[in-house]
């Protein structure tokens, strides 16, 4: 048994994003570029009544993890896809070859408040047909672990696997809450984790993190963490894809020649076609 130790810690910085939306971000910023295969985590805050939030903008190249707290966010898209992401809810989006959309707030009175993660797409995938994997709070299964329960909505814990399926990285993606103590989580030797703390303070081999923290971690097979009860936590990881990265906005490609097409299709409007 191997036990991961933080080899860096990162606090989040807040900045403006969207129209009128607060965004807490760590990966996908100027010091922090890339965690292969991880390309940006946003927590987001989108006041009721304010009318803040995402309008239509492209993706393409990569996949989009829209995870929810509270409150609700519509999406849809030009391709007439559309939906309704609720509290405990997630949205696992594969935009591929591209797509446009929004996410703006489904006005309730409530604070919409959630997280989004970019996942990178291997090169061989990148100009896969888009594909959404919407998820409600339900569909995903509660696991009382050692030491824990967690919210299990990718990848395999416990002999439990959760309901996104089929992503490339094959990733593990779970909400964690600590009882109180310590907990041990198997991870996948060789993949990428890290943790973004939600509520109180977790000590990993003497180092600690808390809300708005990222915790990258070492290498291992097992994560040992200690806190309070209700700590609670996001726990990522994910295949390294190990390929170069081109990104420009909302643009993820390998080269920048890529990139350059990309936005050749933008401006000639063969980007939801890019073969026409």
């Amino acid at each position: 048994m191997s036990n991961r130790s933080i080899e860096k810690l990162v606090r989040a910085q807040r900045q403006s994003e969207g129209v009128g939306a607060t965004v807490h971000r760590t990966i996908g910023r100027q010091d922090l570029s890339v965690v292969d295969p991880f390309l940006l985590l946003d927590e987001f805050e989108l006041k009721p009544g304010t009318g803040a939030g995402f309008p239509e903008h492209p993706h393409r190249g990569f996949e989009t993890v829209t995870y929810m707290f509270s409150g609700r966010i519509g999406h849809k898209d030009t391709s007439g896809n559309a939906g309704v992401i609720g509290p405990g809810g997630v949205q696992w989006m594969t935009a591929g070859r591209g797509l446009v959309h929004s996410e703006m707030p489904v006005e309730d009175g409530s604070l919409v408040h959630g997280m989004q993660l970019w996942v990178n797409l291997p090169a061989k995938d990148k100009m896969k047909t888009p594909r959404y994997q919407d998820i409600t709070a339900t569909d995903i299964p509660v696991i009382a672990g050692d030491g824990y329960s967690a919210r299990l909505i990718a990848g395999d814990l416990a002999g439990k696997t959760g309901p996104v399926r089929d992503i490339a990285v094959r990733p593990l993606y779970a909400d964690i809450t600590l009882a109180g103590g310590t907990a041990i989580l198997p991870v996948q030797p060789g993949h990428t984790v890290f943790l973004y703390g939600i509520a109180g303070k977790a000590e990993i081999k003497g180092q600690t993190f808390g809300p708005r923290m990222l915790a990258i971690l070492g290498d291992g097979d097992t994560l040992r963490v200690t806190g309070e009860k209700d700590t609670r936590f996001i726990l990522a990881a994910g295949a390294p894809t190990r390929e170069p990265v081109a990104r420009y906005g909302p643009f993820v490609m390998n080269t920048r020649e890529e990139i350059l097409a990309t936005i050749d299709d933008w401006n000639a409007g063969r980007f939801l076609n890019p073969a026409a």
